[in-house]
């Protein structure tokens, strides 16, 4: 039987009542104790890193996990981190840039209600989640969540209180278990290189909604304090008129030194596409800045803390490593490929 570590972090699927609301305190052991059936699908030791409500994580608990990871890679044939689902896709990123090329799969999952309610989708997701890592095709970093496996880059929560969270943002599901059987989508080649992992995760990255109305004054004060700023945007992406001139102005300021602004949009499904509409072709044409297309916003946050804490500088060296695809997180390289 395959061994696998189950790595504990907190979240709802630990969580017990307490005074103020829930919060995590059960161990790894205890969670184990709701699921004896995994004892047919693999052996199973856990470890504790941390005891989280999600919303407190940080890119130090990701390097932690990657760490764990990491120490423990030889001993197992595969992972499962039981993760609070508020940030669980930004940890799923996160994983997938700072452990690439596993052939071992790191799987991460979590409930929305508690493993000890008497109804709670914390078993099924748990022991789906041992399933999928005991299975011999599972590698690299995913999400198993509702009996669907997603991409570590491609998640996104979308709904706050039922039980399918979690969707699969402009890539499908990697596959589907059901009644305890794997149903493959799509079959991944075999990692050709080792694994690597690395830890350096620099987090002057701040997202900036844009809103109708929007004043343009904040532009000076988030150029000045961070060294990338991404740009959720309207539709397929642009600059309102009534910001424009303050963004050329601080772009032009901080051209050459370190900054970097990647566009993106606020729609969820299908991307952006900067060259449809003039508000948005004329600041790509006018500046050297990255375009998100059909990356999911948690997984540009996390790319950009990456390639800014491995110390890339050149604006093109990081366009190319930017535009580099990482467990799936981008499909417009390929298209560009294959219409070139």
């Amino acid at each position: 039987m395959k061994k696998i570590l189950m790595i504990g972090t907190g979240g709802t699927i630990a969580s017990t009542p307490t005074e103020y609301g829930l919060a995590p305190g059960l161990t790894p052991a205890d969670i184990l104790s709701y699921i004896p059936a995994v004892r047919r699908v693999c052996e199973v030791d856990s470890i504790q890193v941390c005891n989280l409500d999600s919303t407190n994580v940080t890119p130090k608990h990701w390097k932690l996990l990657a760490g764990t990871v990491e120490e423990h890679y030889e001993e197992y044939d595969g992972f499962v981190i039981c993760h609070g689902t508020d940030t669980l896709a930004y940890t799923a990123a996160a994983l997938s840039y700072m452990i690439r090329n596993s052939s071992k799969p790191i799987v991460i999952t979590g409930a929305q209600k508690p493993i000890q309610m008497d109804v709670t989708d914390a078993r099924t997701n748990l022991l789906d989640s041992f399933i999928y890592a005991a299975d011999d095709e599972s590698q690299n970093v995913n999400i198993v969540f509702d009996g669907k496996v997603i991409a570590g880059t491609r998640a996104k929560k979308e709904r706050a209180k039922s039980y399918d969270a979690f969707s699969s943002i402009n890539f499908p599901y990697l596959a589907v278990i059901q009644e305890g059987m794997i149903v493959r989508y799509i079959k991944e080649p075999p990692c050709g290189v080792p694994v690597s992992f690395s830890y350096d995760m620099k987090d002057s990255v701040y997202v900036l909604k844009l809103i109708p109305g929007m004043h343009a004054s904040i532009l000076p004060y988030l150029f000045e304090h961070y060294d990338c700023l991404v740009i959720e945007s309207f539709g397929v992406g642009g600059i309102p008129n009534t910001l424009v001139q303050e963004f050329y102005t601080e772009m032009k300021k901080w051209e050459g030194k370190g900054k970097y602004v990647v566009m993106t949009t606020q729609v969820a499904n299908e991307g952006s596409n900067m060259t449809v509409y003039e508000v948005g072709k004329r600041v790509k044409q006018d500046f050297k800045l990255f375009e998100a297309y059909d990356m999911t916003l948690e997984a540009v946050i996390t790319k950009m803390m990456w390639l800014m804490g491995r110390g890339t500088s050149e604006y093109e060296e990081m366009k190319q490593e930017f535009y580099t695809e990482v467990n799936h997180d981008i499909l417009f390289t390929k298209r560009l490929e294959s219409e070139g």
